[in-house]
């Protein structure tokens, strides 16, 4: 699978559910919704949960969790970029035109040895 493809299936998808209409500001409260529950899940995986009404999770379900919420994120800013018109290569050329600016041409995709991203 590739990201144009999902994007695409994505879009067609909330169209269908009746999702799509919603304007930026309100996928942008969804976005931060679905930011929320990473957070929690990444917590949850971290340094745990003191709930009395919660059951411990095994590590393979609270990283499942993550990567549920992970894709959840991803599909909301997919979105969110659809609506001003964005494509997935957009957001990956704006990204690395940033960092480049800001730090200099690397030509690997790979960070210089010892250095923390």
């Amino acid at each position: 699978m590739d990201i144009n493809t999902h994007a695409s299936w994505l879009k067609d998808f909330y169209i269908s559910r009746q999702w799509y209409p919603y304007p930026p500001f309100i996928r942008l409260a969804f976005l931060t919704e679905e930011m929320g529950e990473l957070a929690q899940a990444v917590r949850t995986h971290e340094i745990g949960r003191d709930h009395p009404d919660e059951q411990r999770q095994s590590v393979e379900k609270q990283q499942e969790h993550i990567l549920e919420e992970l894709a959840d994120v991803f599909d909301n800013v997919l979105i969110l970029a659809d609506k001003y018109g964005y494509s997935p290569e957009d957001l990956m050329r704006a990204s690395e035109s940033k960092l480049r600016a800001r730090f200099g041409t690397q030509e690997s995709s790979e960070p210089d040895s010892g250095e923390v991203l």
